[in-house]
């Protein structure tokens, strides 16, 4: 399916198109970036990988995206407005991040499809997607991250440096909806770390990050990442040892108030 700009228009360096029923406003339009996507998943893998990328690039919002089937989710961060659907730009690396805040199930055709315009609309050099994919369970503690790309040359390349190819698996979600519905002619690398746990997975989004900063050169520290990763297991399971704990006093409790009469 092609879809068509439906309408555009600009305001002293401020453009608005609309695709389907997703508006993109943009103050800027960079030339030939990589576009990185991620939405919230699995482990929250590439939500916290994007907070993390867009931090330590010190990328800056340039746009964002806007659907009234979005859910109305405001939020602040160090003082400033974030918004459900944000669009960053890192001038540096000429990446362009999408992030999103909130829920998009229902909506991953329509985002695909969007995501697949805009990239055409900024004559993008590439679209990375990152993702959270279920592992089986394992008591290492090291993610393993995967590669799939349309693309041969990009398959060799990180193949080079190292990684697996992803052979078997089920990808759902915006990810899946890009893989379905994306031209060939567009560069689309995917990104999938293994996660376990069902609660926010720092560990296996500092392996994203480690694929990103050796595919594309960025040099981020991911070790605070790490370190973040730690205490979240080690608070998690002081949680889960006092949970344990009461109820072990409140099956002693019972025993003790238990009584025939």
């Amino acid at each position: 399916m092609k879809l068509l700009e439906i309408f555009s228009t600009n305001y002293i360096n401020h453009y608005i198109y609309f695709y389907n029923t997703m508006e993109v406003s943009l103050e800027k339009i960079p030339k030939n970036p990589i576009i990185i996507e991620g939405f919230p998943g699995l482990g929250y893998v590439s939500t916290i990988a994007m907070e993390y990328l867009i931090e330590n690039l010190k990328a800056k919002p340039i746009g964002k995206i806007v659907s009234d089937k979005l859910a109305p989710i405001a939020t602040i961060h160090k003082g400033e407005l974030r918004r459900p659907f944000e669009i960053f730009y890192d001038n540096k690396n000429n990446l362009i991040l999408l992030h999103a805040i909130t829920d998009v199930n229902g909506l991953e055709w329509k985002i695909a499809d969007t995501i697949i315009q805009f990239s055409k609309k900024v004559k993008a050099k590439e679209v990375i997607s990152i993702e959270g994919v279920n592992a089986p369970f394992t008591k290492k503690k090291i993610s393993s991250p995967f590669y799939h790309s349309n693309k041969e040359a990009i398959e060799k390349k990180l193949k080079k440096l190292g990684y697996s190819e992803l052979k078997e698996g089920a990808v759902l979600g915006v990810t899946g909806s890009l893989m379905l519905r994306a031209p060939k002619k567009l560069p689309l690398t995917y990104i999938f770390a293994e996660t376990t746990s069902k609660l926010p997975d720092s560990r296996a989004a500092a392996e994203i990050v480690k694929v990103l900063n050796n595919y594309l050169a960025l040099k981020i520290d991911v070790r605070p990442l790490l370190k973040k990763a730690e205490e979240t297991e080690t608070k998690i399971k002081a949680i889960l040892k006092e949970g344990l704990r009461g109820k072990k006093d409140l099956a002693k409790k019972s025993k003790d108030l238990s009584y025939v009469g």
